[in-house]
């Protein structure tokens, strides 16, 4: 069983900067595959970043991509997601999620879920 816990998710003024961690404990987890998805209002959750597990690839959706950057500390077991040029539209909790083999941007893939943490932009 793996548990996911993330954290720094704050009040940010649009064009701002935050930087999400995710702290992994209860199982090794070299293999899995490790996600950051956003739950907005009124919208489905979305796929942010992604981790591979199979290279240590990081993808990105266009939505985010040049804004956003995921890594991870393998002797930590975190990963983080910094986010800049923050917009309204990131509003939402910020989720961690993983799972095992090489997983994509679909919520449905990933087995174990973080609690979240909340972003909100706004001037």
């Amino acid at each position: 069983q793996v548990q996911l816990v993330e954290s720094g998710g704050d009040l940010a003024q649009p064009g701002g900067s935050l930087k999400l961690s995710c702290v992994a404990s209860g199982s090794e987890l070299d293999g899995y595959t490790i996600a950051w998805f956003r739950q907005s209002p009124g919208r489905e959750r979305e796929g942010l970043a992604v981790i591979s597990g199979t290279d240590g690839t990081a993808y990105y959706p266009d939505s985010v991509e040049g804004r956003f950057t995921m890594s991870r500390d393998k002797a930590k077991n975190t990963v983080y997601l910094q986010m800049n040029n923050l917009k309204p539209q990131d509003t939402g909790v910020y989720y961690c999620a993983t799972g095992a083999g090489f997983l994509g941007f679909g919520d449905y893939e990933y087995d174990f879920w973080g609690q979240g943490t909340q972003v909100t932009v706004s001037s």
